[in-house]
């Protein structure tokens, strides 16, 4: 069997592990649609390189001139955007391919260096959009944020990879007449997309659920000082328990509050000195101290009744905020019991 083929059937195993391990929304749909090109694309190669159908060759530049929008596509997903020009963005992303049509048609000898151009173009987009940190991704879940952030920069390195792989293949042409063409295609094929099928998974999984509907979404009059906005948002943790909600966003907070996304985020950086994620953590970690100290529920219960959903994360930010392992932090600390008499 092609090699292409098997990744084809990996991708295709990630995207029934996506469909049945979330619940399905438009916000996740650019992942799906990412994930089964990454596996459409992977069953041409091997049709074509594996068992030499010819006419593919016109259709292989098309499709991965698709690839880079989508995954643009999908991490803006995970942001909240009310650009003025959306519209005319989105179509300046459906283009590519378009150009890539009319390449086919007119100037095959520029398909190369133009997909090598969208590939770099397009990785060093998703690098600006990392470059903002975690509190730009507000509609990842908080707990996942640093997965999603992470998925960022692989997302970044696959396009480049692919972008390199397309280079060799164009340098393979000039100097050897293609002949170590079908391998640098199937390792192309193997590393770049499945890669791109990964963390299309990661980072869709970290999207929160929508947000209910509401009549009292609003933007405020004007922008409130920095002190009143924390309190705003500490009494929705302390009186209505929000930070213990597996699928809370940042947008989902803002809208909560009824403070922009922008505005909390800038007012936990200026006085608190952390991202939201870790703020809002902060908050869980001093509930599962507190049920660490005053009941004797498991620690993974008390990991699940304070928010968090995988053990690594609730480890790491227990860590990170009193420097000791749940378990060590019980021992040192928990409250003795009164012997009755």
């Amino acid at each position: 069997m092609p090699l292409p083929f098997v990744v084809a059937l990996l991708l295709l195993i990630l995207l029934v592990a996506l469909l049945r391990g979330t619940e399905p929304s438009k916000g996740n749909r650019p992942f799906l649609v990412l994930i089964g090109l990454c596996a459409l694309q992977s069953v041409i190669v091997g049709l074509r390189w594996g068992y030499g159908i010819e006419e593919l060759r016109y259709v292989m530049p098309i499709l991965p001139s698709g690839l880079p929008p989508l995954v643009w596509a999908s991490f803006r997903s995970l942001t909240q955007h009310d650009d003025a020009g959306t519209g005319r963005i989105s179509w300046f992303h459906a283009a590519p391919p378009l150009v890539m049509v009319a390449l086919v048609l007119v100037a095959p000898t520029l398909i190369d260096v133009a997909l090598i151009v969208l590939f770099v173009g397009y990785a060093l987009a998703l690098l600006d959009l990392a470059r903002s940190g975690t509190d730009a991704l507000d509609e990842a879940r908080l707990e996942g944020v640093f997965a999603a952030h992470r998925a960022l920069y692989f997302a970044a390195a696959s396009l480049c990879l692919s972008a390199l792989f397309d280079i060799a293949v164009l340098l393979d042409f000039k100097w050897s007449s293609g002949q170590h063409t079908v391998l640098l295609v199937g390792n192309a094929n193997l590393l770049g997309l499945f890669l791109l099928g990964v963390t299309a998974l990661v980072a869709a999984r970290e999207r929160g659920a929508p947000s209910p509907a509401s009549n009292d979404d609003y933007r405020p009059a004007q922008a409130a000082q920095d002190r009143e906005v924390l309190e705003r948002v500490d009494r929705l943790f302390k009186d209505q328990k929000l930070s213990r909600d597996e699928n809370l966003t940042l947008s989902r907070l803002a809208r909560r509050a009824g403070v922009p996304a922008r505005q909390i985020s800038g007012a936990v950086n200026r006085l608190a000195g952390k991202n939201v994620s870790q703020y809002i953590n902060d908050f869980r970690i001093a509930e599962a101290c507190r049920l660490l100290r005053e009941t004797d529920m498991p620690v993974t219960s008390a990991m699940f009744e304070c928010g968090f959903q995988t053990k690594s994360n609730f480890n790491r930010e227990f860590r990170r905020v009193t420097s000791l392992s749940p378990a060590s932090w019980r021992e040192q600390n928990r409250q003795p019991r009164s012997s009755g008499t």
